[in-house]
C-alpha cells in the first residue's frame, strides 16, 4: 500500500517510492539517503507525534511531519500485535 512516510506507525516499515520535496529540504533528505528503494523503519514517535524518527541506512533519524509527507513509500503488511499493544523502546547507553 502507498502512503506518506508520516502515516507509518512505531514499527513498521516500507520502501521509498518517490520524494517530492524541493530545495533545501530536498538536498537533506538525498544526504541522509532517502532515495527511490531505500527501506526505512518507523521506530519512536515524540509525544506531540512530531518528529518522527526513523531507521534509515543504519542511523535513526528525526524527520518532521511536514517533510515526511513528501515522501511516498510502499508499506510493508502491518506487523501483528502493533497496533494492538504498541511498542517500547529504551534508549540509551
Amino acid at each position: 500500500m502507498k502512503m506518506a512516510l508520516n502515516c507509518l506507525k512505531v514499527g513498521q516499515s516500507g520502501t521509498v517510492v518517490s520524494v517530492n520535496a524541493k530545495d533545501a529540504i530536498l538536498r537533506r533528505l538525498l544526504d541522509i539517503g532517502i532515495i527511490e528503494g531505500t527501506r526505512v523503519s518507523c521506530v519512536l514517535k515524540s509525544p506531540s507525534g512530531d518528529p518522527i524518527a526513523y531507521l534509515i541506512r543504519g542511523a535513526v533519524i528525526a524527520i518532521r511531519n511536514e517533510d515526511s509527507s513528501e515522501i511516498l513509500i510502499e508499506a510493508d503488511s502491518p506487523i501483528q500485535g502493533v497496533e494492538k499493544y504498541g511498542t517500547y523502546c529504551t534508549v540509551g547507553r
